[in-house]
Parts: structure tokens; sequence; C-alpha cells
């Protein structure tokens, strides 16, 4: 059982300059505390992501932390030039030592792919071309590839990453039968769905991958997660960083005019949280929310989301110190499987 981060970088509504620099003191405590890695999404034009730039940020992360596993998830591809990509990975890959996580994925808003003159119906050709470009560069010495929206003739490539062939490549699911693919490919995969949703793409993942069970790529979901000394304390802090986080992620929908589609999570905290969106509670109370919720979706990777809406730094740390030392020894085999 691994336990990550992600994260949207979502504005608090204070300065930016500082809200950086208190991510990065965020994630060098994942980093003493043996966190398996640290992953942030890539959003353009709204409050709901503050890296529209990952490789940027990721940059400062591989100088500020020694053993945490870092990358995007995803790199919206269908908004990038598929070479410009590439050589930030070796970039990132060379600049940490091997510890860059390669997320990908074509942009999950239609708006957002809409400023960079992407029309959605194309996103997916344009992610599935660039992921081939991508995975090309990485594995041979010469780009040559022709399709709709890319074309290459005898690029040379240059660039190159420690990790080899590549670095372990990450993609996020929504439903069971997306999962084929990546199980018959090792691809690790995250969910954000409630726990027997997730259970489908687990199932399915594991009826689809051809290796052994020890050696099963990621399969995970994520959930927004608050402790504290006291369980009244914790859900203040949810309830109060959740509907900014949640007013930042519909931004840009009710700035159109738009409704977004399949948006899961609830307005209100305390239902998202009865649905399975979301934890909080004292050391003791988290741990068993956990545990259940491993048992019950069946993953081996556990994404918590540490610091959303206008939490403080002091908030966000005093959640990872506690889930560290009182959480995470507590998940076993044992405690999962009882």
């Amino acid at each position: 059982m691994q336990f990550g981060v992600f994260d949207h970088l979502d504005w608090n509504g204070g300065s930016l300059t500082l809200q950086y620099e208190d991510r990065l003191r965020l994630i060098e405590s994942l980093d003493r505390h043996g966190f398996y890695a640290y992953h942030v999404a890539e959003h353009h034009g709204t409050p709901s992501g503050r890296a529209p730039a990952p490789s940027v940020f990721l940059a400062a992360v591989a100088q500020r932390t020694r053993r945490l596993r870092f990358g995007p998830l995803v790199y919206a591809l269908s908004m990038h030039h598929p070479l410009r990509v590439f050589e930030e990975i070796c970039m990132l890959d060379q600049m940490s030592g091997g510890r860059f996580e390669l997320g990908v994925g074509r942009g999950i808003s239609p708006i957002e792919n809409g400023f960079y003159g992407v029309d959605h119906e194309n996103s997916h050709t344009m992610f599935e071309e660039a992921q081939q470009v991508i995975m090309l560069a990485l594995t041979s010495k010469l780009i040559n590839f022709e399709g709709k929206h890319f074309t290459f003739r005898d690029v040379p490539v240059e660039m190159t990453c420690v990790q080899q062939p590549h670095p372990p490549l990450w993609v996020g699911l929504a439903k069971a039968a997306s999962a084929v693919a990546p199980a018959q490919r090792g691809i690790n995969v995250v969910s954000s769905g409630t726990n027997a949703e997730v259970r489908e793409v687990t199932d399915r993942y594991r009826a689809e991958w051809r290796g052994s069970p020890a050696a099963m790529p990621l399969v995970g979901m994520s959930r927004h997660l608050v402790v504290a000394d006291t369980e009244s304390e914790a859900r203040s802090t949810a309830r109060r960083c959740y509907v900014r986080w949640l007013t930042s992620i519909l931004h840009l929908w009710r700035r159109s005019g738009k409704t977004p589609p399949n948006l899961k999570f609830p307005m209100d905290y305390d239902e998202a949280e009865a649905a399975g969106y979301a934890i909080s509670g004292t050391p003791s109370q988290v741990r068993d929310k956990v545990i259940r919720d491993i048992t019950e979706s069946g993953v081996n990777y556990f994404l918590c989301r540490f610091a959303f809406g206008d939490m403080t730094r002091e908030e966000s740390l005093r959640s990872v110190d506690l889930f560290a030392r009182e959480v995470m020894p507590a998940v076993t085999p044992a405690s999962v499987a009882a």
C-alpha cells in the first residue's frame, strides 16, 4: 500500500507568491514523512489551478525534495506540442535523479481547451497523437510520425531520462471499461469516484492485468482529507475549505453560464463526505475511514488532498503530520483485509 498526494493547487485567495512557498514547504513535509509521490493538476484561466505550467512548479519540487516522486496528473496534451513536453519530461527526470512520474490526458475542460484554440471534439485524437510522439521520443533516437495533427521527419532525439525506457505512466479513469488498455500496458491509474465506482475500476484492472499480483501497477483513488486533534476542528476546516475549492472548480462554468457535465462533487461538504468523496476527523476516525475506503474500493494507492480552498499552511501541515504518524502505520495488509 502506498500513499500519495493529489493537488489542484487552487488559489487560496491570498498572495500567490506565498502560496507557492507554502505548498513547497508542504511538499518538503511529504518528502520527510515518506509519502510515495506528489501529483499536480494542470488547469488554465481558472482559480482552480495555479500550476498552468506544471513543469515549472515541478522543477522547484525536484530541488526541494530528495526521495519523493512527483509528476503531473495530468499534462493536458491537447494543449501542448509533444516535442516540448518530451524535453521537459527528460529534464525533470534528470534534475530529480529519476523520480518523475508521467501522467497524461487530453484535458478535461472544453472551456480551457477552447482558450488554446482546441476543439474539444478533436482533443482526444490530438492527445492520442501527442502521446504516441512522446513515447517514440522516449524510446528511440529518431522521430518519424505522420498523423492528422502532427508530422515529424527524422527528428533527432538528444534528451534522455534517467528511468529507462521511460518514467512510470499514469492516467485518470472514470469508468471500468477504460481500465482495459492501461492494465494491459502496465499503466498506473487513479479514479475519484465513490468506493463502489472505484471498485468496478480496480476489479476490471485486476482482471485485465497480465503480470503477477505482486508486480501490479498502482491503482488508486483520491479523497479530500483533513485531520485534526478534534472532530469539530477537522470538520470546520474541511467545510470552509471545501466550499472555496468547489467555487474555484465551478468558476469557468458559472462564468460561461453552462452546467459542468458529470460533476460528482456535492455543493455541501457534509454531503460530499457522506457520499465518500472526503474524510475528516481525529487520527483514529480518519484511520478507520481510510481503512474502510481501501477495503471497499480495492485500491493499492491512496491519494490524499491535504491542501485545498483557503486552507492555511499550518492546517495542511497538521493534517500531513497526524496522518503520517498515526494513520499510515496502521494501514497494513491485515487491517485492510479485516
